[in-house]
């Protein structure tokens, strides 16, 4: 796996850099008022906001409407709150795992305590709903009501896959299986999500939001195993977050499962000093990660990050060649393709 933005094509760069403009003038204005009453809540719910990150999920509600011959003009509010929801969950995740670093700066809860942060967490999950209320202006009540239905169900599956990945920390085997749904959850339901959302605004049909379903769900599983593959081997610097950090907190990614899996006995002994070790060296991490390697453990995740990024791609050539099919095809490749 290599290349990151510059293994984008120029139309999705450009569809993503107008997208993320769109979403970010949005949420910029929702949170005017709240930063004139608390600025240090506005500041903290804001922090990784204006830090940067890709705005993939947007993009997808943006492009799935776009897809089916809606106006995504009149998903932008939902695109927001399909954002912050992302956010929102990333706050707290952070505060759970303990992480010092996202998106290349300070955590929110470290750069402002955990109550505020908490706070913080709590604010861009209400200021979803808030975005999606003003949708009322331009979407059906029918099709709002099908979205912030989705918001809520999805929002429900993130804390049980989050529920999930605390609850693998404490186990010494997790099976693939139980991986998978994990990661369907935590992870691929919120692309699910924002491309279903896309579909509703846009007019789509039953077909055409399950074959979209189908395909992010794919892609989903497919950005999580590359996390996991980047979480040991790239560059820190790029990535943003600490490398090993996986690792440190006992996370079960598939490479563990399935290097723990062709281990032996004194292999093992060797990955468990780093697994859940918060207090490992540099050189115990090294170490797993050099034979989580020679065990073909990095490879096998990443054949099959590929295996369902073709699935993904799959469904999406179902739909008639169009600019918007494109980009979402450009888009899976990306996220194979990303160095962070």
């Amino acid at each position: 796996m290599q290349g990151g933005l510059e293994c984008m094509s120029e139309e999705l760069k450009r569809s993503l850099d107008l997208s993320s403009k769109q979403v970010d003038d949005f949420i910029a204005k929702l949170f005017s008022e709240a930063g004139q009453r608390d600025q240090d809540l506005w500041k903290a719910s804001m922090h990784l906001l204006s830090a940067g990150g890709k705005r993939l999920r947007p993009f997808l509600v943006l492009t799935s409407c776009e897809l089916v011959g809606g106006n995504p003009g009149k998903a932008i509010p939902l695109a927001a709150a399909i954002e912050l929801v992302h956010n929102f969950t990333l706050v707290h995740d952070d505060i759970m795992d303990q992480d010092h670093l996202r998106r290349g700066v300070p955590t929110v809860h470290k750069l402002y305590g955990t109550p505020m942060a908490i706070l913080a967490g709590d604010t861009l999950f209400a200021k979803a709903y808030e975005a999606a209320l003003v949708a009322a202006e331009d979407v059906s009540p029918k099709r709002l009501l099908r979205s912030v239905e989705i918001i809520t169900k999805t929002t429900i599956e993130i804390c049980q896959g989050q529920a999930l990945d605390m609850q693998f920390e404490q186990r010494s085997k997790v099976s693939e299986r139980e991986y998978m749904e994990m990661i369907a959850k935590k992870t691929a339901a919120l692309m699910v999500a924002a491309s279903e959302i896309g579909a509703v605004v846009g007019g789509g049909t039953p077909r055409e939001i399950n074959r979209l379903r189908r395909a992010m769900m794919a892609s989903g599983l497919a950005f999580q195993m590359v996390d996991d593959v980047l979480g040991l081997s790239a560059d820190e610097r790029r990535l943003g977050k600490p490398i090993g950090s996986d690792l440190r907190e006992g996370k079960r990614t598939l490479i563990t499962i399935h290097g723990l899996g062709r281990a032996g006995t004194m292999e093992k002994d060797l990955i468990f000093r780093a697994l859940g070790n918060r207090d490992a060296t540099f050189e115990e991490i090294r170490e797993a990660v050099t034979l989580l390697t020679s065990l073909g453990a990095v490879d096998y995740v990443s054949a099959k990050a590929a295996a369902y990024n073709e699935k993904a791609k799959g469904e999406l050539r179902k739909f008639p060649a169009s600019p918007p099919r494109e980009r979402l095809l450009d888009l899976l490749d990306y996220v194979v393709a990303r160095d962070r």
